[in-house]
């Protein structure tokens, strides 16, 4: 731990945020796990409803700075095409 009453301030606030950073990419990885799980059940509509709380998941990790938008861009791209193999 530092000894400075600044870099001791910083040492909490990023503990703080490492948490909260971690609950958002959690649950990203929660609807994520739930789009694939449609899919492989083979319900079309609720992998479409589940696809867009991802989507919008991904989205708003990138405005706040956890994700890349390259990464949203990709895991977004994926499960679209996990969407639309259903038959």
């Amino acid at each position: 731990m530092a000894n400075m009453k600044q870099q001791i301030k910083r040492y909490k606030n990023d503990n703080k945020k490492r948490l909260i950073n971690n609950s958002y990419k959690s649950a990203l990885k929660t609807a994520i796990k739930n789009v694939k799980a449609e899919v492989e059940a083979g319900n079309k509509e609720a992998a479409i409803a589940a696809y867009n709380v991802a989507a919008s998941k991904l989205d708003a990790s990138v405005s706040k700075g956890i994700h890349h938008k390259n990464y949203a861009s990709r895991q977004k791209s994926k499960l679209a095409k996990l969407v639309n193999s259903i038959a």
